[in-house]
């Protein structure tokens, strides 16, 4: 039975906790992403049974000291402006989706160095090496045609091969694959 991870995320404004529950999703198939608006609505449900709290910088600051001893679990969102935390994650949910994903996929790879194959690690696949290749070049932008001209192999080949990857990780975006290429070191995040 795979590991369901539970993510946190503490912020008032509804907008930017949707949205960055979605790109969570997106990332994190298997992960039970919760909303929370305020501390104490955090506080009522069991706190400490999240893997990470995204946090907004007013909320961590008025509760340091919870943060503090979850640091490792623990990003402060930011709007735009960088607080300066000292040994603490920071994740500027203003920037374009693109570049809050790769950031996100960042944060992952910082945080999750030493993981034990519990996440998303514990759903390693039998890919084939045609079907990683396909993967890679997914992963670095190209489309259906470009990946079937540079691998000398058919369109429906390609389309084939898409179907089955999507089938064996059972993710769908492109950003999803992105961070499971990265996290089995299929590609290095500033290749995409």
């Amino acid at each position: 039975m795979p590991h369901i991870s539970e993510i946190a995320i503490i912020e008032q404004n509804t907008l930017a906790a949707l949205g960055l529950q979605t790109i969570l999703e997106e990332l994190i198939p298997n992960a039970v992403i919760r909303l929370f608006s305020s501390f104490g609505q955090l506080t009522d449900d069991t706190p400490d049974m999240y893997v990470h709290y995204f946090v907004s910088s007013q909320i961590y600051f008025a509760h340091t000291s919870f943060f503090m001893e979850r640091r490792p679990k623990t990003i402060v969102l930011s709007n735009g402006e960088q607080p300066s935390l000292y040994g603490v994650l920071t994740l500027n949910y203003s920037l374009s989706r693109n570049l809050l994903v790769k950031s996100i996929i960042q944060l992952r790879n910082y945080g999750h160095k030493n993981d034990h194959p519990n996440d998303m690690q514990a759903a390693e696949h039998d890919l084939s090496p045609r079907e990683i290749e396909v993967l890679i070049l997914l992963t670095k932008g190209y489309i259906n045609k470009e990946i079937a001209n540079k691998l000398h192999i058919g369109l429906t080949t390609v389309i084939t091969h898409r179907k089955n990857i999507t089938e064996k990780l059972g993710i769908k975006s492109v950003s999803g694959l992105a961070v499971y290429a990265i996290m089995h070191g299929y590609i290095e995040a500033d290749q995409i």
